[in-house]
């Protein structure tokens, strides 16, 4: 365990306040539609960055922090305008000009999103093994898993399309089983390069991931929640509810036994 942390009680509680935010933006995003639904969308992931970046430096440190943005944020776009340009690794695809500005022909938020999750799927593979090489497989597991709510939910808004979206998922029309298969093997990637660069700090658990540890759970059953409920997503909310609690049910059970009775 790291050492407790001294700085001042408000910096300690600014996550807990961004992810209120965030759960707020993500409670009203089924009550809205239109341009909207498109701004919350936007917003929640910029909340969601910078959550996970400011938790990462409040906690870990600079270095930490410097590598989540190089691993997920840079890494993110440089994966993600390839993808665009040559189809690999996740298919063909174009977005919609919804999504807020475009570089490369990735709007600017894509890779943010990439931040927002890959840290609280590190932090919550540090809990469920002890060695590096498992810890980047579960991480790399649920984040890729998260992209089974993510991808068919912003097919169903219009926010991006694919060329030739099959063979898909039973039940998950318009969004390819190889894209799936581009996000296990760049999460895989990912992981592997920020377990390396965010130094030691990175690598144990802290008291202070209360923040992350939620945003995760709250994540995968808010997701399965709106898909089953609110987004008429029923497939995909049983695809992510099975395979994204593969890593994600394991924790919640390891959390209630360590709980005080």
């Amino acid at each position: 365990m790291t050492k407790p942390d001294t700085r001042p009680g408000r910096a300690r509680a600014l996550p807990w306040v961004l992810l209120g935010a965030l759960v707020l933006a993500q409670i009203c995003y089924p009550l809205t539609g239109g341009a909207t639904r498109a701004g919350l969308t936007v917003g929640t992931v910029l909340l969601g960055c910078l959550l996970s970046v400011t938790h990462a430096l409040l906690t870990r440190g600079a270095r930490a922090a410097a590598a989540l943005v190089a691993t997920a944020a840079l890494g993110g776009f440089a994966v993600e305008a390839v993808g665009v340009a040559t189809g690999f690794p996740f298919g063909t695809y174009d977005y919609s000009g919804r999504l807020g500005p475009r570089l490369l022909g990735v709007p600017l938020v894509i890779p943010l999103a990439w931040t927002w999750m890959a840290w609280p799927a590190w932090l919550a593979a540090l809990r469920l093994a002890h060695h590096r090489a498992a810890r980047i497989a579960l991480a790399a597991v649920g984040l890729a898993a998260w992209d089974l709510f993510l991808d068919p939910q912003m097919v169903a808004e219009g926010y991006w399309a694919w060329h030739s979206p099959t063979p898909a998922l039973p039940g998950v029309a318009g969004v390819p089983v190889g894209n799936y298969l581009g996000w296990i093997g760049f999460a895989l990637l990912l992981m592997t390069a920020l377990a390396a660069a965010a130094g030691p700090a990175a690598a144990t658990p802290d008291f202070r991931d209360g923040p992350m540890i939620a945003l995760w759970l709250w994540t995968y059953a808010s997701s399965v929640l709106a898909h089953a409920v609110f987004l008429n997503l029923p497939a995909s909310a049983l695809w992510g509810g099975v395979l994204m609690g593969v890593v994600v049910v394991p924790l919640a059970v390891r959390l209630r036994r360590r709980s005080p009775a």
